[in-house]
C-alpha cells in the first residue's frame, strides 16, 4: 500500500499540489488497505507522510488491518486535517468531488492552506490492475458466471423476480461472495425493456425474456455479469435482436486492445446494431472499467477518448430495448492483455429458451 501512496505523491509537481484529501471510501481502501464508510473519516497524503484520520470507534480495527499507518483519533476529522498540514507546512490541499458541500464550505473557510477540487485522481492510478486485483476479479467473474448458469436451472413460470434475485444473491454467498456492488437487477417481459429494472414481485411469464445484470464481491472486488435468457419461444422480434447483440458483443470484443479508445469501440457496436435496424433501441453505453467499484475507468461510450491500457478490467454490454415488448444484454468482463484481451466471464452467451 505505501507504494500506491508515493504514486499518488509522485503526482503532486503535476498537480501543483503538496497534499491530498482522500474522502472516497474506495480509494482509501485502494491507498490504506481500509476504509471507514460514510464520511466517518479521511485519509491525508502530505508529501512528506500520510495519516488515517478518524474516531475512536474504529481504532481496534484500523490498528489490526493497517498496523503500519499512522492514526490520528479525534471527532473533529477536518480540523485533525488543518492541524497536520499546519505541522508539515503543506500549502496546496488537493480534494475529492466525493466531498459534501458542508465540508467543502468548512475548508473554505478555516484550512490552513489554499484548495484545489480534482477530480479522478486516484481513481486514474486504480485503472491498471496489480496481479492481486486481476487474481480476485478473475475469481469474482469466474464464481459470478457459476452463479448465473445455475440460475438458469432454477428459473420457472410463477416465480417472482425478486425470487430469482434472492436465490442467486443466496448461492453466492453460500460459494464465496462477500456481497452484491449493486442491486441485482432480474426483469422480465416487458420490464426487459428497463436497463436498471431491479428485481420485482412480478412473476415470470411464459415467452418472458429475463434479463439478469448483477455483480458480486470476492476477495474485495467485483464482477459485473449480464444474461439475458427466455421462457419458451419470446417471438421473431427478440429473437433476431438477441442474435444482432450477441454478434455486436462479439465485433467489440474482437477489436478490445491496447490503444483502442472508448469511443471507438463503442462506434463498432453502435454502428453494427445501425446497419441491423436496432441503433436506435442501444440506449445506453458499451462499457465502463471495473474493480473496487463497480463503475470504474475506462468509459467506453460515444466519443469517450479513454484508451485502453494492458491489465485494466473493462466490461463490454450491448443491448436493445423495445418499450412494452422487452428487451436483452449480453455483458461479459475482460482483462486488456498486451497483445490484445482475454474474456473472463464463461456463462453461455447464446440464446437459451428454458
Amino acid at each position: 500500500m505505501s507504494t500506491r501512496i508515493e504514486r499518488l505523491q509522485a503526482q503532486f509537481d503535476r498537480l501543483s499540489i503538496d497534499s491530498f484529501l482522500v474522502s472516497s471510501a474506495s480509494n482509501q481502501q485502494y491507498l490504506a488497505g481500509a476504509s471507514v464508510e460514510g464520511g466517518d473519516g479521511y485519509l491525508l497524503v502530505t508529501a512528506k507522510d500520510a495519516v488515517f484520520i478518524t474516531d475512536a470507534r474504529y481504532l481496534t480495527e484500523l490498528k489490526a488491518t493497517i498496523p503500519d499507518m499512522p492514526l490520528a483519533i479525534t471527532r473533529d476529522y477536518l480540523q485533525a486535517a488543518n492541524d497536520h498540514l499546519q505541522a508539515v507546512g503543506a500549502t496546496v490541499l488537493g480534494i475529492e468531488d466525493s466531498l459534501s458541500l458542508n465540508e467543502y464550505q468548512w475548508l473554505d473557510e478555516h484550512l490552513w492552506t489554499d484548495i484545489v477540487p480534482l477530480a479522478g485522481v486516484v481513481d486514474n492510478l486504480r485503472q491498471i490492475k496489480e496481479p492481486a486485483e486481476i487474481a480476485a476479479i478473475r475469481k469474482a467473474t469466474a464464481l459470478t458466471s457459476q452463479g448465473v448458469t445455475a440460475l438458469f436451472d432454477q428459473l420457472h413460470v410463477g416465480m417472482s423476480e425478486r425470487q430469482a434475485a434472492q436465490w442467486l444473491e443466496r448461492w453466492m454467498g453460500d460459494h464465496g461472495s462477500t456481497g452484491t456492488s449493486f442491486d441485482t437487477i432480474v426483469a422480465s417481459g416487458k420490464r426487459s425493456a428497463w436497463p436498471h429494472g431491479s428485481a420485482s414481485d412480478k412473476l415470470l411469464a411464459d415467452h418472458d425474456m429475463v434479463t439478469i445484470d448483477c455483480g458480486f464481491y470476492v476477495d474485495g472486488y467485483t464482477s459485473d455479469v449480464t444474461r439475458t435468457v427466455a421462457l419458451g419461444d419470446p417471438g421473431e422480434l427478440l429473437k433476431s435482436a438477441y442474435q444482432a447483440v450477441q454478434t455486436t458483443q462479439e465485433k467489440i470484443m474482437a477489436a478490445v486492445k491496447p490503444g483502442v479508445t472508448g469511443g471507438e469501440l463503442d462506434k463498432i457496436g453502435r454502428d453494427y446494431l445501425t446497419t441491423q435496424g436496432y441503433g436506435e433501441a442501444f440506449i445506453h453505453g458499451t462499457g465502463h472499467g471495473i474493480g473496487l467499484d463497480i463503475h470504474e475507468g475506462p468509459n467506453i461510450g460515444r466519443g469517450w477518448p479513454d484508451v485502453m491500457a494492458a491489465n485494466e478490467v473493462i466490461t463490454v454490454e450491448p443491448g436493445v430495448y423495445f418499450a412494452d415488448q422487452g428487451g436483452l444484454r449480453i455483458e461479459d468482463d475482460l482483462l486488456v492483455t498486451p497483445e490484445g484481451h482475454e474474456t473472463l466471464t464463461t456463462a453461455p452467451r447464446n440464446l437459451i429458451i428454458l
